[in-house]
């Protein structure tokens, strides 16, 4: 097996997690995973959806999107065309709920926070590269709320992050390019805690059926992949504070 790129099969891209690069949003990062490029961004807003109100819980939730030329040919905007694409609606549900998952709604007080996430440039993974950023800002924009005494206690339970990785050639590999991705014979995305928890998986025989054996195999790449990214995660939070 050779990768284009020559990594190995456990190797994931060059990883950055730039954090601070907006100027007015409570938290932000830049995720590039490779040449996919992902800048997150966190809005804190004094206000949750009515199913929450005079509940004392608060809201994460995502939007997700794609500039026009982040593929190898331009694509309209979703807003031009008047409503958004299935995979759209799905990615940011997924980075939502993802998100949730690690997230004290008590704790967070009736505030909502809002993650945009959207890809400058897409060379496979930009879902995993989003839920990765986006864990970034959101501990970023809830650091500084407990600053300000918006919120009296740190709403942010545990790290999350994703990654993808498939089998390839035969063999399992992580963290795939958008030309393993498209050739894949089996595609899976991981979205893991930093505790060892499982929030969600993804995982489809592009090709064929596959086994339970080579599951484990490309969970347990997950799991060493994910260990790298919190690692990197942590580095860019405490770097913005």
């Amino acid at each position: 097996m050779n990768r284009s790129s020559g990594r190995a099969a456990a190797d994931l891209r060059s990883v950055t997690l730039e954090a601070g690069v907006s100027l007015h949003a409570e938290g932000s990062c830049l995720a590039k995973f490779g040449n996919t490029h992902v800048l997150c961004t966190a809005s804190v807003e004094d206000r949750v959806p009515h199913f929450l109100r005079n509940t004392g819980r608060g809201w994460v939730t995502a939007e997700y999107g794609m500039l026009p030329r982040a593929t190898h040919s331009r694509t309209d905007r979703e807003a031009a065309r008047g409503k958004q694409g299935g995979r759209t609606l799905e990615i940011q549900r997924l980075i939502g709920r993802a998100l949730r998952s690690v997230t004290d709604l008590e704790a967070l007080g009736e505030h909502q926070i809002k993650l945009d996430c959207d890809v400058i440039q897409a060379d496979g993974g930009t879902r995993t590269a989003a839920i990765t950023g986006a864990w970034v800002a959101l501990r970023i924009a809830c650091e500084k709320m407990l600053l300000s005494g918006a919120i009296t206690r740190q709403p942010m339970t545990d790290n999350i992050a994703a990654i993808s990785c498939g089998v390839w050639q035969g063999q399992p590999i992580a963290d795939l390019d958008y030309g393993e991705d498209s050739a894949a014979e089996v595609d899976a995305n991981f979205v893991l805690s930093a505790d060892g928890g499982l929030v969600e998986i993804q995982a489809t025989g592009e090709e064929r059926p596959f086994s339970r054996d080579e599951l484990n195999r490309i969970l347990d790449l997950a799991e060493a992949g994910c260990r790298q990214l919190f690692t990197l995660q942590d580095t860019a939070v405490r770097g913005a504070l």
